[in-house]
This record gives C-alpha cells, structure tokens and sequence, in this order.
C-alpha cells in the first residue's frame, strides 16, 4: 500500500507536526512569519513521530540570527546511540535578510514578542510559524472567551 501525505487547503502536500494552542489564549497575534529550522538527525526522526511539544517556547533574535528557545523535542530511544542528545537545545531558525530587520525593529518595542504558532511538514522540510504577539490582559482573554462562547451558542441556535 501506498503512504499519501495529508493536505491542507491549499493541496501543497503540508502536514501539521505540532500546535501551540496556547498562544492564541494567551497573545495577541499581529503578524505571522514562516521560517525554516537548523536540526539534526534525531531530531528529524523524533518529529516525523510527532514528540514535539511548542507550548513553553520562544523566539529571540540575537546578533542578526534567530533562534528557537524551549522547545521539547524528546529523543526517540532507537533514534541512535553514540550520541546523548539534549531535548531543549537552541535551535536555529532560518529567515531572510529583510524579515529578521523588520522583526529587530518589531521587538524592541514596548510588549511585543516571538512565539512559534505551529511546525509544519512543507516539501520534506520542517518548518515553523512564529507569530508577532502582543501579551493580552486578564480581561482581555475573558472577552476573548466570551465572544468564543456567544459565537457558539448563536451557532446552536440558528441551527435549531
């Protein structure tokens, strides 16, 4: 039997690896950037079985280069055995020239952050949305929870 690849909307044969739901609660996201990831081999394997998880993670630019801070990748035991891998290790996030500029000037201001949204599969490649994310309020995410929960119960009732 064949193995097919799940499609999103598009039909570009990407597949999602990980989510970070969190960080829709707990930011506002303003603008959203896709970029690639420097890994390593174990790594790789260690995603394609979908241990990852993106919810303590951060983004932070330093000296012109980007870099994924707090992600879990835990380690497959049989992934190989003269290595002692470590699953929070920096990982290097790969953007262009202009994109890494913009988001310098976008961070250092007041309350804005990098936070990774999702990790993706796009061509055999892993690859990583980060958001530019302002932090919300306390009341901020209960109106947040409200307008979720009128929305679904309009739902409800037009469907009665």
């Amino acid at each position: 039997m064949a193995k097919q690849k799940k499609t999103n909307e598009s039909g570009s044969g990407s597949s999602t690896i990980a989510l970070n739901r969190q960080a829709r609660h707990e930011y506002f996201i303003e603008e959203r950037y896709e970029c690639g990831l420097v890994l390593e081999g174990w790594e790789v394997k260690s995603l394609r079985a979908g241990r990852i998880q993106l919810k303590d993670a951060y983004v932070v630019i330093k000296q012109g280069e980007a870099f994924l801070i707090g992600c879990h990748i835990t380690p497959l035991p049989t992934a190989s055995t003269h290595i002692h891998p470590d699953p929070t290790r920096t990982r290097k996030l790969l953007l262009h020239d202009h994109e890494l500029s913009k988001l310098v000037g976008l961070t250092e201001r007041k309350g804005y952050t990098l936070i990774p949204l999702a990790m993706y599969w796009k061509r055999g490649r892993a690859k990583t949305e980060i958001g530019l994310a302002k932090g919300k309020q306390t009341h901020d995410k209960r109106a947040t929870e409200r307008d979720r929960d009128w929305q679904r119960e309009k739902e409800r009732l037009l469907k009665s």
